[in-house]
């Protein structure tokens, strides 16, 4: 515990450093943040902050895995670590993508909804296949808590696609206002540090020590007022990292208990559709839930403080599951 928690302030330390760097880098490119035009009026003033800066996650997990990556250090198997950070890196990928074209054409409009969707699939289909195939991982899902189990075969692959794709858009939803879906991250990779330790999976280990200290960097200059956002570069990086780590432990039927407070955001945004489509009424004054908060007169980091206390609850709940 001593050596992570020292790797952790050595790469939290590396990256705080980097995001100097980076962040005049992206203001010197003009890579500035779009704002939605019907998101809260007081988002306006974000206007040119830079953004993409979900890149500090790629630099620090390479970083962490040329040092950390062979497992050596902590006992861990390299081939694992490896595979999360190629499996978040592909969807950062995305987002970059994403990003990319939103800088480009200077609105909020990136990726149509089907090619990101589309490429959001594959990327979950060839993961999957590796992890089944060259990791060696079973098509079993379950919860040792009540011996339940169940092979899913090939319908695996069917089924890892609706996991990984809800994780990486549940984190890009939650991504409005400054810190927010960093904190919740954190939060959720908590669980998956203790789970880990108490089944000594030290490869997930190693890459909650790598995203602890990329998040603690990154919120360093997120935090409100921000300095950076880190954009879908950062979103769909976080989304396919939680996806990942639940893979690798086994818990995937646990993942929407364990990022709960993600799972609060997307339904608020499906049930404000829902409801304004079929009655003509909002439930809310605006989706993502956070953003009405933000309307009611909550600051930011009062909706970051408590959604994030909201996730310590769905912590504990899951801790007890297992």
């Amino acid at each position: 515990m001593y050596y992570e928690l020292l790797a952790i302030l050595f790469l939290t330390g590396i990256g705080i450093v980097a995001g100097r760097i980076l962040i005049p880098f992206l203001r010197k490119l003009k890579f500035g943040q779009t704002v939605r035009e019907e998101g809260p009026e007081s988002h306006k003033a974000k206007t040119g902050t830079p953004t993409m800066g979900g890149i500090l996650f790629f630099i620090m997990f390479l970083i962490g895995g040329i040092i950390f990556g062979s497992g050596f250090i902590f006992g861990a198997n390299g081939k694992e670590i490896w595979f999360m950070i190629f499996f978040s890196l592909v969807f950062g990928l995305i987002g970059f993508a994403d990003d990319y074209l939103i800088i480009l054409k200077k609105n909020n409009q990136g990726l149509n909804v089907k090619s990101k969707l589309l490429l959001i699939i594959f990327a979950a289909l060839s993961g999957t296949w590796f992890y089944l195939n060259v990791l060696g991982y079973s098509t079993v899902i379950g919860i040792n808590k009540f011996g339940f189990f169940i092979d899913l075969g090939t319908f695996y692959y069917f089924f890892a696609v609706l996991l990984i794709a809800g994780t990486t858009n549940a984190v890009n939803l939650t991504d409005g206002i400054d810190g927010l879906s960093t904190s919740i991250s954190v939060v959720a990779t908590l669980f998956y540090y203790i789970y880990a330790h108490s089944t000594n999976h030290y490869s997930v280990v190693v890459f909650c020590i790598f995203l602890f200290s990329s998040s603690f960097a990154f919120l360093y200059y997120n935090w409100n007022p921000a300095k950076v956002f880190m954009g879908d570069t950062g979103s769909l990086f976080l989304g396919g990292a939680l996806a990942a780590m639940a893979m690798i432990t086994k818990t995937e039927i646990l993942l929407p208990l364990v990022g709960g407070v993600f799972v609060l955001e997307t339904l608020s945004v499906i049930g404000q559709v829902f409801s304004y489509k079929m009655f003509k009424k909002r439930i809310f004054k605006m989706s993502p839930i956070h953003h009405h908060f933000e309307l009611s007169g909550w600051r930011e980091k009062k909706i970051v403080l408590i959604f994030s206390g909201t996730g310590f609850i769905f912590l504990i709940l899951s801790l007890m599951l297992i």
